[in-house]
Formats: structure tokens, sequence, C-alpha cells
């Protein structure tokens, strides 16, 4: 009989693998420390991380580290997500709350807000003080117990701005 591990398994989840310089932005600006965490890339969306996290277990400890966009937050800001939902401004309807985990930074460089995931770029928003990213939602659905995010506002609202920063989906 084996004795069950009580090691957690520990992964950094980011989309694209041009994120990784937040890795380091964050261990520098936040003092973010993730050691023996095995790093992830899902590809951007709902179906790169279903396809990608599916078969991690529930119990693993998942820090998702990306870039987001703000209607007001300034760029280069750092933010702690406390809670997404999925963006969808024309419609209301019944969802679940979905929590995240605070990750115990305590940095005035870094706040804390809802985030927003939606299946395409957003332009244009009257939502304040918050970020949109295209993940976070689909990560948390999944039921991971241990989830913690850390967005860095990369645009406010401007793919332009995101691409000149980013390099990234086209």
């Amino acid at each position: 009989m084996h004795a069950k591990s009580n090691i957690m398994a520990k992964y950094i989840v980011m989309a694209e693998e041009g994120e990784r310089v937040l890795l380091d932005k964050a261990r520098e600006q936040l003092g973010l420390q993730l050691q023996d965490a095995t790093l992830l890339y899902t590809g951007v969306g709902a179906i790169n991380i279903i396809r990608s996290l599916q078969d991690l277990d529930r119990e693993a400890e998942i820090y998702n580290i990306g870039y987001a966009g703000s209607a007001n937050f300034d760029l280069d800001t750092w933010v702690e997500v406390t809670e997404v939902r999925l963006n969808h401004p024309n419609v209301t309807y019944p969802e679940p709350e979905l929590k995240i985990l605070n990750s115990k930074i305590k940095n005035q460089n870094c706040r804390q807000a809802i985030c927003y995931s939606n299946c395409d770029f957003v332009l244009a928003s009257d939502y304040q003080d918050c970020v949109f990213d295209m993940e976070l939602a689909f990560i948390a659905a999944l039921g991971f117990k241990n989830l913690h995010s850390l967005k860095y506002v990369s645009d406010n609202l401007s793919l332009h701005a995101y691409h000149e920063l980013t390099h990234g989906v086209e």
C-alpha cells in the first residue's frame, strides 16, 4: 500500500509563452515566490483552457498570471483577482460566484478587483475598477480549490496597445 503524498502539485498557468516576462516582474515588483511550480502554457481562450487543464488534480495549487485589459486602471498595474465572472453585458442570467483565493500579496503596487472573462478581446466597456481577460473564468469553472490569479494591465481596452506591449494573439 502506498502512502498518499502530502505534497500538493503547484502550477503557474499562463496563456502564452510571451507572458513569461510577467513571472519575473511579479517576483521583482510584488515579491511573489513560487518555488517548485510547474509552468503550463495553455493557449488563449476557453477551449485551450479546458483541453490543457482538464486532467489536473482539483486540489492542485494554481497560479494564473497573465495580461488583462481595464477601462480605467493605469497601464502596468498589478491586480490580484478576488472574483471572476463571464462578461456578457447585453444579457443577465444567474451564474455561480467564482471566488479566487487571496495570494497573500501585501504590496502597494497591487490592487484587488474582479476579473471578467470573455471569448473575444474587449474594446469597450462601462465596467470600472475591474480587469478583462480570456481565460480565468474557464479555469475557475473547472473547480480548482486552490486558485490564485494575478493580472497585469497591458491596455485600456485597446487591441493596438496590447499588441505593442505583448506581441500576443492576432
